[in-house]
């Protein structure tokens, strides 16, 4: 029997090895590009174009005020499209609450008036800052003179797509 210090002769104890003092990893992310839709929940906003005396048969204008803003990864294209509304019937119309009346109304895509926005047309939303996207949407309604008093309405839906 062989002992030294009070360990078995034969065993070999293992040799310390250096420790590898530097060495690399990796890190990485996926950026998902997209959008996000900010405050107003459920509402994109109101195209409201005043009030008018019944006689009255001039063109009246809007733009899309209130509701939501969009913030985008930079360099998202982004589209939208709107639909006929409820009262769409050879277009858009604005019906009175109270009633059937009815009252045609254009919507168009810039504030020149110049770029309509037909039913559930795709069209690309510009924007210079993705922090900060208005939709762009602009009405046109010529009040014809011969209507009954009251509120006229119609609810519209807009589709976005990135």
């Amino acid at each position: 029997m062989c002992l030294r210090l009070g360990l078995a002769c034969g065993l070999a104890l293992p040799l310390p090895l250096p420790a590898a003092t530097s060495q690399s990893f990796q890190v990485n992310a996926t950026i998902t590009p997209g959008c996000l839709i900010v405050g107003g929940g459920s509402n994109y906003g109101a195209l409201s174009y005043g009030s008018y005396s019944a006689l009255a048969t001039s063109t009246v204008t809007a733009a899309l005020t209130g509701g939501v803003t969009l913030q985008c990864t930079p360099g998202v294209a982004l589209s939208m499209s709107v639909d006929g509304g409820l009262y769409n019937s050879a277009g858009r119309n604005l019906q009175l609450n109270s009633g059937s009346a009815r009252v045609a109304y254009q919507l168009f895509r810039d504030a020149a008036f110049s770029q309509s926005l037909g039913v559930n047309q795709s069209v690309s939303v510009t924007y210079s800052d993705a922090n900060t996207i208005s939709l762009p949407i602009y009405g046109r309604v010529v009040l014809p003179g011969n209507q009954p008093g009251g509120t006229y309405s119609d609810t519209l839906q807009v589709q976005l797509s990135w």
